[in-house]
């Protein structure tokens, strides 16, 4: 058995040598191929194994739900809060959510603070992971529990699940070549009572396993900078050509990152050539010093880059790397902008897929039709317990909730959830859509955030609805291409607003035009009516002013996005663009950034 082992052993090594030597000039280590292996293997089988029982839980979904939400006040049953409710006295949904009132933040605020400043069994039976700070899409930046829990269902119902649709839509994937993850490090603040506070992800370092995956070695990972980061991505990235994927929790973080490297090719270009790190990145000297041997002079390559660069950036994705199989982010929601820039421009001819429907809150849905252009994601019956709020009652003081079961296709929600780390029928704030059924359980589609509707006379203006109006008002303007956007209401401009009667504020980033007519601009405000018959109303009766668009200089989102992440703690792993700004100096700073 022994000599039978060792030889399988020997033939593994040596088939793993031939993969390696394939996979491009620069050969990897066999231990850093076979761990790869490994992991995937090892994934492939859960992920099989979490698809038959997510198949067999859509085929029962008011059981599952129901057993997913006992299962959660069984546990916490003992916390204060458990108490408070009774919650081991619950024997079904409709108790619950008879007993339970449905409920915002500001239910949980003085809580959390009791959590972090060291109380125990306060609304969870055990320690949080990290106090998890939300991205504030919707205003401050809110503090939630994160559990051992919440990460378990994330990768078991998540992860591996989305791996094997994944698999499954685009075989190539299962290769051993590498992944470019672009992943910033998190600054982590200490609670009062020691807990760690911010962004709910963690480092992919902290795997050593995960680091045989990517492309980009440890010690960058521990380079605070988010720019110099950015930089080292690029660079071990561009080194290796043979990678197969491009990665990060959403677009935005990608289309950024070719927008840095569209900047920065020609330092990126003498960096490869001559074998080094560029002296202009701020680094500790350990950590340069161990970066720096990893880095060999690569003329060849060096030129393979400068070549296609100067050649355009439109399919530089596929040109730099003529095996890259897959981009892997969230385009759906706030992000769809960057992705569908992504597929014109930079990563041309790439195919995309878009894997979670998920929040700080934890993981909500999976989309298990990689292929497909539209964004559909099946909900997770044993992630969490999730009731749907009709959009017609949204504004009523206790609007009445459906279960899973209950809900019909084509009809609009707001998603109330109860998960494993002390939320309760909770509004997430999120507007989806129900666009059809797996089995028993509901797919849906995510329209928008409640909290960025533009608001100025009861009109409610989702961002999904004035998306589409930008969106055909750009097929108007000719060369206009846009970067980004967002609108702010007059009310929070002062004196900047520009005009007496309620309106919005519009600033647009646009490639290929740098001014647009008073005609061009007021085309945004006729779609826009078009597309909303109470906006058209309000306008007609005068009750509404003609919208102000202005445009602002190339990198102003960029600058503005910073910002943002500065004042909500949060990083750009997790950050979303406003598309509805609330605060009037990111108003005043785009102000300031306009060129016409």
């Amino acid at each position: 058995m022994h000599t039978l082992y060792q030889c399988a052993t020997a033939g593994m090594t040596l088939v793993l040598k031939e993969i390696s030597s394939k996979l491009g000039a620069e050969k990897r280590p066999v231990g850093s191929v076979l761990s790869q292996y490994l992991a995937l293997k090892v994934v492939g089988w859960l992920g099989r194994r979490q698809r038959r029982k997510m198949e067999e839980d859509t085929r029962n979904v008011e059981q599952v739900q129901e057993e997913t939400l006992l299962k959660r006040l069984r546990k916490h049953g003992d916390t204060t809060y458990g108490k408070q409710y009774d919650f081991k006295s619950i024997r079904d949904s409709a108790e619950f959510r008879a007993r339970h009132p449905i409920t915002t933040y500001e239910h949980y605020r003085e809580l959390i603070q009791r959590i972090a400043a060291g109380e125990e069994k306060v609304v969870i039976s055990g320690k949080p992971l990290i106090l998890a700070m939300t991205s504030g899409t919707s205003g401050a930046s809110a503090m939630l529990l994160s559990t051992k829990d919440t990460n378990t269902e994330f990768f078991l119902q998540g992860v591996t699940v989305c791996l094997d649709a994944m698999r499954k839509a685009f075989p190539a994937t299962e290769s051993l070549q590498r992944t470019t993850k672009f992943f910033y490090t998190p600054t982590l603040r200490q609670s009062e009572a020691g807990l760690p506070i911010g962004p709910n992800s963690s480092t992919p370092s902290s795997s050593r396993h995960m680091l045989n995956l990517y492309s980009t070695p440890a010690p960058a990972f521990e380079v605070p900078s988010e720019k110099d980061t950015l930089y080292l991505h690029l660079l071990f990235a561009l080194k290796d050509p043979t990678i197969g994927t491009l990665e990060s929790n959403f677009a935005s973080t990608i289309f950024y990152a070719c927008v840095a490297l569209q900047e920065r090719w020609q330092e990126l270009v003498e960096d490869i050539e001559r074998g080094t790190v560029s002296k202009a990145l701020a680094l500790d000297p350990k950590v340069r010093s161990r970066l720096e041997a990893l880095m060999k002079p690569n003329p060849k390559r060096a030129s393979q880059i400068q070549a296609e660069i100067q050649d355009g950036i439109r399919g530089i994705a596929k040109r730099l790397w003529p095996n890259l199989n897959l981009v892997l982010a969230v385009d759906s929601g706030s992000n769809q902008i960057y992705g569908e820039m992504l597929r014109d421009s930079y990563c041309q001819g790439v195919p995309f897929y878009s894997p979670f429907y998920a929040a700080t809150e934890g993981l909500i849905g999976v989309n298990l039709w990689p292929e497909k252009p539209s964004r559909h994601y099946l909900l997770c019956p044993r992630s969490m317990f999730c009731e749907f709020l009709p959009e017609s009652s949204l504004d009523q003081d206790n609007p009445p909730s459906l279960l899973m079961q209950e809900v019909k296709e084509s009809h609009n929600y707001e998603l109330v959830i109860t998960n494993a780390s002390g939320l309760y029928r909770y509004r997430i704030g999120d507007i989806v859509k129900v666009v059809g059924f797996h089995n028993q359980c509901p797919i849906i589609e995510f329209q928008y955030r409640r909290g960025q509707m533009l608001n100025v006379r009861g009109e409610k203006v989702s961002e999904h609805l004035f998306l589409g109006a930008l969106k055909k008002v750009l097929s108007q303007w000719p060369g206009a291409q846009l970067v980004d956007y967002c609108c702010a209401e007059s009310g929070i401009m002062g004196d900047s607003s520009g005009g007496s009667d309620p309106h919005y504020q519009v600033f647009l980033e646009l490639k290929g035009v740098r001014n647009l007519t008073e005609e061009q601009r007021y085309k945004l405000d006729i779609c826009l009516q078009q597309d909303s018959a109470v906006y058209k109303s309000f306008r007609i009766k005068g009750s509404i002013g003609p919208m102000r668009v202005q445009l602002v200089a190339p990198g102003s989102f960029n600058e503005l996005s910073k910002k943002m992440m500065s004042f909500s703690k949060t990083t750009p792993n997790t950050f979303k663009m406003h598309r509805v700004i609330r605060r009037k100096e990111y108003a005043d700073f785009l102000l300031g950034k306009t060129l016409s």
